[in-house]
Parts: C-alpha cells; sequence; structure tokens
C-alpha cells in the first residue's frame, strides 16, 4: 500500500510540476509574441540576416580585377606571358602603360587593383639562359585582389617556366617524355579540400550563421527579461504570476519557450541556407540536430544567466551588440585558435559559439559525424550544465529578493494599518 502511494504522490507530483512549467513556457511565448521588438529578433533576423549576408557574398570570388601591365622588354617572351596571365579568370588587363610612373597614377586613383612590370632585359636574359624577373605590385588592402593578381601571375609564371625548360632541353637532345620529366621531376597537383572554389561565402558564412543563432537568442532572451523587470512593479525578472512552483520549473518552461522555436531555425539556417546558396552541406543533417540540441540549451541557459543583471530591455543591446565582432574573431575560423595567447582561448571557451561554430563546419562543411566532433560536442554539454546552475542561481536570488520584497511590502501594509 505503501508503494503504491507514493507511486501515486510522485505521479500527481510529476503531473502538477508539468502543469506549472506548461504555464510558464506558455506565459514565456505569450511574452514573445506580444513584443514587436522581439517578433523582429526572434522570427525575422533569422530570415533576412541569412538571405542578406548569402545575397551579398553569392559571387563567392572575385573575377576580372582590373590590372595594369608595363611591357618595357616587348618581346614575343613578354607578350605571351601577358596573355597568358590576361586569360585568367581572375584579372583582366585594363590598361597598358609605358612605365611605372604611368601605372602609379592609375594605382593611386584606385583605377586597377595591381600591376605588372616586365624589365626591358626579360627576353635577353632568358636567351641567354639567365634569371629574369617580372614585378608584381599588388593593392594589399584587400586580401582578394591580392590573392587574384598573385594567382594569376604566378600559375602563369610557373606555366611559361616549365615550357622554356622544355625548350632548353630540347635544344640539348633531351626530347619527349624525358625533357617533361627532367623540366618537372616532381609533378605539382593541387588538392583543395571542402571549399574547392576558394570562395570567401564558403569560407565565411558557416560561422556567420551560427553567430546568428547565437546572437539572436541572446537578444531576445534578454530583451524578453528586460520587459519583464520594466513591466513588473517591483521591477523584478520573475513576477509572482509566472512562478508557479520552483526555479527549475521556471527554467524549464522557459527554456522550452526558445528551445522549440529555434528548432526550427536551425534546420532553415544551417540545412535549407546552404542548400539555396551551394554553400558546403555534406553534413548529416541528424548529426546536425544531434549536435545542435547542446549548443541550443547552452545558449539559452547562458543568455538567462546573463539576462538576470540587465535593468530593462535595450541593455543587452547597448552592452553587447559589438560582441558579434568578437565572437567572430574568437572562434578560429578568422584567425587560428592555435595562435590565440592562453587568456583569449579561454574567454572563447565561455560562449557556446566557440565550439558551436567549430562543429559545426566540421560536420556540414568537412562531412564528420558527431563522434568526430565529440570535443566540441562535450564542451557545449558542459556549457550547458554549468550555465543551467548558474541561471538556477541567478534567478532563485531574484525570486529571494522578490519574496523579501512582497514581505516587507506585507509588513508596511500591517503597520499602516495598525497605525
Amino acid at each position: 500500500m505503501n508503494k503504491q502511494k507514493n507511486k501515486l504522490f510522485s505521479l500527481k507530483n510529476l503531473m502538477a510540476n508539468t502543469k506549472e512549467s506548461y504555464f510558464v513556457f506558455i506565459n514565456e511565448v505569450r511574452a514573445i509574441f506580444k513584443d514587436r521588438g522581439v517578433m523582429i529578433i526572434v522570427f525575422l533576423a533569422p530570415i533576412i540576416y541569412p538571405l542578406l549576408y548569402c545575397s551579398i557574398y553569392r559571387n563567392e570570388t572575385l573575377v576580372n580585377v582590373p590590372i595594369a601591365v608595363v611591357d618595357a622588354s616587348h618581346s614575343r617572351k613578354s607578350n605571351e606571358l601577358l596573355r597568358h596571365i590576361d586569360a585568367s579568370p581572375d584579372v583582366k588587363i585594363a590598361y597598358r602603360f609605358n612605365s611605372l610612373e604611368e601605372a602609379k597614377v592609375a594605382f593611386d586613383k584606385r583605377e586597377v587593383k595591381g600591376v605588372v612590370y616586365i624589365p626591358a632585359d626579360f627576353n635577353k636574359k632568358i636567351n641567354t639562359q639567365q634569371q629574369a624577373t617580372v614585378g608584381v605590385f599588388c593593392d594589399m588592402s584587400s586580401f582578394m585582389y591580392y590573392r587574384a593578381l598573385m594567382f594569376a601571375s604566378n600559375y602563369s609564371i610557373l606555366d611559361m617556366t616549365k615550357k622554356i625548360q622544355i625548350e632548353r632541353l630540347n635544344a640539348q637532345g633531351v626530347t619527349g617524355e624525358n625533357s617533361t620529366i627532367q623540366a618537372e621531376p616532381i609533378p605539382f597537383e593541387s588538392n583543395i579540400l571542402y571549399n574547392e572554389g576558394m570562395g570567401f561565402a564558403s569560407f565565411l558564412m558557416p560561422a556567420i550563421l551560427i553567430l546568428i543563432l547565437h546572437q539572436t537568442l541572446f537578444f531576445g532572451i534578454s530583451m524578453v527579461a528586460g520587459t519583464s523587470r520594466e513591466e513588473n512593479r517591483d521591477h523584478q525578472l520573475v513576477s509572482a504570476k509566472f512562478n508557479r512552483g520552483g526555479v527549475y520549473r521556471v527554467l524549464f518552461g522557459k527554456a522550452m519557450s526558445y528551445f522549440l522555436i529555434y528548432l526550427i531555425w536551425v534546420y532553415f539556417i544551417l540545412a535549407l541556407i546552404p542548400i539555396i546558396f551551394n554553400l558546403p552541406h555534406i553534413g548529416n543533417l541528424i548529426d546536425i540536430y544531434q549536435f545542435m540540441i547542446p549548443f541550443l540549451l547552452a545558449t539559452i541557459f547562458f543568455s538567462m544567466t546573463l539576462s538576470v543583471f540587465f535593468p530593462n530591455r535595450e541593455t543587452a543591446m547597448i552592452i553587447f551588440l559589438f560582441f558579434s565582432l568578437i565572437l567572430l574573431f574568437l572562434c578560429g575560423i578568422s584567425w587560428p585558435q592555435s595562435n590565440i595567447n592562453g587568456f583569449w582561448r579561454a574567454f572563447a571557451w565561455m560562449f557556446p559559439s566557440t565550439h558551436g561554430i567549430q562543429g559545426y563546419i566540421k560536420i556540414n562543411s568537412m562531412g564528420a559525424d558527431i563522434h568526430k566532433v565529440s570535443y566540441e560536442y562535450l564542451s557545449l554539454w558542459i556549457q550547458t550544465a554549468f550555465y543551467f546552475l548558474t541561471a538556477s542561481l541567478t534567478y532563485t536570488w531574484q525570486m529571494r529578493r522578490r519574496n523579501n520584497n512582497l514581505e516587507e511590502q506585507i509588513d508596511d501594509a500591517i503597520l499602516q494599518t495598525n497605525n
């Protein structure tokens, strides 16, 4: 009988806890939908930002970058080299000048992004079997311009160098396959992994997509928390009507409202957007969702922890708006994590976006499964547990402050009544 009573009591507690968490869940969803600002952050931004950013970088690479050439040699070899460079899809010869001074004027006016200079002794040195030189001046204000010109010029020069070597070997009586082997004893073969087109969007956008999830979720939770403070008479985060049951029921109810909404955005942003814009998308959708579960939970509890300290809805936007760029730098995409000092690596570890970006790129761009991102996966679960604990502590502190304020108000009312 006692066991049956205990089971019945446990079942009633479970149903009561579920009902109370459901009440918090419904009220949090209502708070989201009645706030236009939160609606923009949680529902409109996850649609507009991925479409906007991917549209801007849709071309992936620069083509036909305008350059100038100065051919002081005026020889057959120099003309051949310039034809090779101009035939490259990366650059186009927009101007031909007679001197470097003229080319410098066009460069300073930003009419060209680079200059190729062939000296007067270019053909003579080749014919006398000396080492010839070619000057390449690049615009380093953007690495994209540098990359385009250096790729076009280097590959053209290497190709001409090989042909010249074969011609010299043929002149010495070495012909056929032997001349090719001697001209290129170690054949060069380039295999570009995970981003064959070397596109800028394929490199950068996967990281930005994770940041969109992270930042919109953070700002949405922070704005709802700030609004809750502003609307409560005692300016506390957790109002009495949103606190049926203990702190864990409140956390669970609030967290589930954002978690279920962002499960939809995970599919749209991380699965559909790469397909629509032809970004790398070789990952398994099940692995992506399995990896995103701890990422969303860690981000939610991280946001809930910090939201306790925001007195109003605008505070998070003012203080943390610039953090998106910082998180992008710290995630190890724009600069290798191995070259970041220990302090900043530890600082980056605090944010779910760091592990989320690394894990998502490995899964969706490199084809890894969930077992091959075990470090990032485990780190996100550790963050989930840690930030759940911090959220519990901060929410408990808030509830105690609210209860103390209520008790003080009741005592004041009793004193006024007695007086």
